[in-house]
């Protein structure tokens, strides 16, 4: 009887940073050795380039700084195999590979079979499909190797079963979205099963733009059986144990980490976002518009919890139409939050600017113009702030508002990362009251007042959209499953209200092609899944 002890080591890499994420792999091969002493250790997908490196794997020099970092990973290898993920560079063109590692030199080499081309993924733009099953000997067991989607297809995990393997491992680079760790397990357990093997999996953990990798990596038995799950959204090496008596592999059983509620990975997944995009991209803190409102609050209960209160500065921008109540809640938000506040009055701003424009706007009525010129006044502040103390600017507007072009060009999505762009309103509020279950964060005046842009006396969103219950239903349909206007209509909901929704939607893509990137926690969000034309004569939702 052979035992082996196999690490994920799940870690989390800055796309293009090729030394540094090679230094990475070399110091969790270091501390999974002292921990464990394994026999194997599995790293993600493209863990040497960060994942999606996108066009940057079209660089002349791509060829040369991969093979310098995996002349240190060989170096670095010993006693125990070690798997790594990266781009291979061949005369026929260029493949998502994987190399296995062991005392000192790299020993094989598996091709990605399976390329997605899907929703955020765009591999066959970059890559060429490998053809052929690797099964390699560890310790006299015969494994796998198989690289994310090919999981995902029957063929890769028939072929490797064909070629003889007792065990599979897969390595990842799989991205959130709400609900996909049962949908990984499901499927890990139906390969399993399928392949008369166990799967050992490593996903990739970290933010990258509006992608974000939770982690979660797991061993399942060849009957389906969870064995182990690391934990969510860290860095984690996880270590399992398995027994070969020569015609089967055994799992003992290992640390389960526990599911969270969806609404909980969905709120941990827009911390991470945040928290890597913040630090990855090298800024000292973020500002934001804090108006009183449900979607400042809750954007900045995540910066806070993403950033440290020490970090974020939040700033109410007041007009004549903002109610005292605006101003009394994001007060007592930001010393709920501890982080830094300031009131600034944007009035004696607003009337310059109309001053200037006195001769312009001589005889025309008031309409949405000023309106407009309110929400730009306090993107201009909010620029300032953010040139001269290097903070990034977070926007606040809601996947809802977003969808209809419920918000002002270079007003209020002016910035550069939009915290809530692919949440709807309707899952703003269930945020909102789960962040307060943590602790108090956001008063709960805010959460059960009527939401209000306050650009005009009176103000509500419901006079310009239907209330956002329906919206969001509508706007899921249309947005997330593709559904035409008379299938909307056919499931209960108004005609022409259905129409003017729709037709929102389309009229409003030059802004989204304006807008700042968001985190993604859908499967359908607004970004890498969604490229419509704005020049576009198509019949509203036909």
């Amino acid at each position: 009887m052979t035992s082996l002890r196999i690490v994920t080591a799940q870690i989390n890499p800055i796309v293009g940073d090729i030394e540094g994420n090679t230094q990475k792999i070399i110091e969790a091969m270091a501390s999974a050795t002292a921990a464990h002493t394994p026999q194997l250790i599995l790293f993600p997908e493209l863990v040497v380039t960060g994942y999606p490196p996108e066009d940057l794997l079209l660089r002349s020099s791509l060829k040369h700084r991969v093979e310098r970092a995996l002349a240190r990973i060989a170096e670095a290898s010993a006693e125990a195999y070690v798997v790594v993920g990266y781009p291979r560079v061949a005369e026929e063109g260029l493949y998502n590979a994987a190399g296995v590692f062991f005392r000192g030199r790299l020993q094989c080499e598996y091709y990605k079979q399976c390329l997605p081309n899907y929703r955020v993924f765009d591999e066959k733009r970059y890559f060429i499909e490998g053809r052929e099953p690797l099964v390699f000997d560890v310790f006299g067991v015969p494994t796998a190797l198989s690289i994310c989607e090919d999981v995902w297809e029957k063929a890769p995990t028939s072929a490797a079963k064909a070629a003889g393997a007792q065990l599979l491992l897969n390595m990842s680079a799989s991205p959130f979205h709400a609900g996909k760790q049962a949908e990984r397990e499901a499927l890990l357990a139906q390969r399993a099963w399928q392949g008369g093997m166990p799967i050992v999996y490593c996903n990739l953990v970290g933010g990258q733009d509006e992608l974000v990798f939770d982690g979660a990596s797991m061993v399942v038995s060849k009957s389906g059986e969870l064995m182990a799950r690391s934990p969510a959204y860290v860095e984690h090496l996880g270590c399992v144990t398995a027994h070969w008596n020569g015609k089967r592999l055994v799992f003992d059983e290992a640390e389960i980490t526990d599911l969270r509620p969806v609404l909980e990975d969905v709120y941990e997944t827009l911390v991470l976002g945040v928290r890597d995009y913040v630090e990855k991209n090298g800024f000292k803190g973020v500002v934001l518009g804090l108006s009183g409102g449900i979607d400042s609050g809750l954007t900045l209960a995540i910066a806070v919890d993403a950033l440290g209160a020490e970090r974020v500065q939040a700033v109410m921008m007041p007009f004549r139409y903002t109610s005292s109540m605006s101003i009394e809640d994001a007060e007592a938000q930001a010393e709920l939050l501890g982080v830094e506040y300031q009131c600034l009055s944007i009035e004696p701003i607003y009337e310059s600017f109309m001053a200037t424009l006195a001769d312009e706007f001589a005889g025309t009525a008031v309409d949405k113009t000023e309106e407009n010129l309110q929400a730009r006044c306090r993107g201009v502040l909010l620029m300032a702030i953010s040139n001269k103390k290097g903070y990034l600017v977070l926007t606040t507007g809601n996947k809802s508002e977003v969808a209809v072009g419920y918000s002002t060009l270079y007003g209020d999505m002016a910035g550069g990362f939009d915290v809530l762009k692919d949440v709807s309103k309707c899952r703003v509020f269930e945020l909102a009251r789960f962040r307060n279950t943590r602790s108090p964060a956001i008063p709960q005046r805010v959460i059960d007042r009527p939401p209000s842009a306050e650009l005009a006396p009176d103000q509500k969103d419901e006079d310009s959209l239907p209330p956002y219950p329906i919206l969001d239903k509508v706007l899921e349909r249309y947005i997330e499953h593709d559904e035409s206007a008379e299938t909307i209509i056919e499931a209960g909901y108004d005609r022409d209200m259905v129409y003017r929704v729709l037709r929102l939607v389309d009229l409003s893509e030059y802004k989204r092609r304006q807008s700042p990137i968001g985190t993604r926690i859908t499967e359908r969000g607004f970004g890498r899944d969604r490229r419509y034309p704005i020049t576009q004569r198509w019949p509203i939702g036909d």
